[in-house]
C-alpha cells in the first residue's frame, strides 16, 4: 500500500480526513509553504487503499496505489 500527499499543494480543507473510513489521515500541527495546516498520514497501517481520499480531494494532492504482492 502506498499513500502520498503533496503537502505543498494541500489547502487543508480536510475533506479527505472526513471521508476516510479508517481514520488514516489527520491535520498536521505544521504548516506548508502557504502557511496552511495540511493533511498528513497518521496511521498508514490502517489504510485499505480504497481511494476515497483521492476521490474527494479537490486539488488532486493525494496518490493511492496498491502494491502487488
Amino acid at each position: 500500500m502506498s499513500l502520498e500527499i503533496d503537502i505543498k499543494r494541500c489547502k487543508g480543507c480536510s475533506l479527505c480526513i472526513d471521508a476516510c473510513p479508517k481514520e488514516v489521515l489527520k491535520i498536521s500541527s505544521r504548516t506548508n509553504g502557504l502557511g496552511i495546516f495540511y493533511a498528513e498520514i497518521s496511521s498508514l497501517e490502517n489504510c485499505s487503499g480504497c481511494g476515497i481520499c483521492y476521490t474527494v480531494c479537490p486539488d488532486v494532492c493525494i496518490e493511492v496505489s496498491r502494491n502487488k504482492e
